[in-house]
């Protein structure tokens, strides 16, 4: 127990000293670390005391930790928090109620950012939701590629606010829940059922009219919901 508390005290030494390096820039985005054996030479440590402080650094989203591959140095972003997260949200999710939980607060969020998106939207913004809209409706017949497009389309709603939290919350969304929705039927029908609603969001934002760009989204979300509850019953 000693060794293993001595191991500690020596990794969060590691995971400090090369924390500080990448804040400082000394260690810039996309460089990998030295090799092992150039960091147990520099620390006086051992290969498992820097395996141990990699894993650290990993799991704070600090680097990218790759098979077979020096590990890379990622630069701290809303992105690297939120990954940082995912493998206790992975955890979160097996639990009764996890998977409907989570997609409460995609409810939330896509229910502002609507309203928001009706009051504020711009030209450009409002063109971006129509392109994915088109690619959307162009997808119909393709279960796998308006998958992507439904989420793409979804995406622009976080982009609008110009917030960089708000694409990375979208990203994690569509990882976090992504094993079930990958599992769900793809039927052309439901596409296009979904397409509509997507289309109902734009029409009321292109409108300008917030109460009904929020009931509209809401609406379609709670019927995506219902799809899920169809297939996996309570999640």
């Amino acid at each position: 127990m000693a060794q293993q508390d001595e191991h500690g005290r020596a990794a969060d030494h590691v995971v400090l000293s090369i924390a500080e390096r990448i804040r400082t820039g000394v260690l810039p985005d996309g460089q990998p670390l030295p090799p092992e054996r150039d960091l147990m030479e520099e620390y006086g440590i051992s290969r498992t005391v820097v395996r141990e402080a990699v894993r650290t650094l990993s799991s704070r989203g600090l680097i990218e930790a790759l098979p077979r591959h020096r590990p890379v140095v990622r630069k701290p972003g809303f992105d690297a928090a939120i990954d940082a997260v995912g493998s206790i949200v992975s955890h979160l999710l097996l639990e009764p109620g996890g998977v409907k939980n989570l997609f409460d607060t995609r409810i939330m969020v896509e229910a502002g950012l609507a309203r928001q998106a009706a009051q504020q939207a711009t030209k450009d913004d409002i063109a971006a939701l129509k392109s994915a809209l088109d690619a959307n409706a162009a997808a119909i017949p393709d279960s796998e590629e308006f998958y992507r497009t439904d989420n793409a389309f979804h995406g622009v709603l976080y982009q609008i606010p110009q917030n960089p939290v708000l694409p990375a919350i979208h990203r994690a969304y569509t990882t976090w829940l992504a094993p079930q929705w990958s599992q769900m039927p793809r039927l052309p029908e439901r596409n296009q059922m979904n397409y509509d609603a997507h289309k109902a969001i734009f029409d009321a934002i292109l409108m300008r009219d917030p109460d009904a760009a929020e009931a509209s989204l809401r609406d379609h979300l709670t019927k995506a919901w219902a799809q899920v509850r169809a297939t996996f019953g309570d999640v």
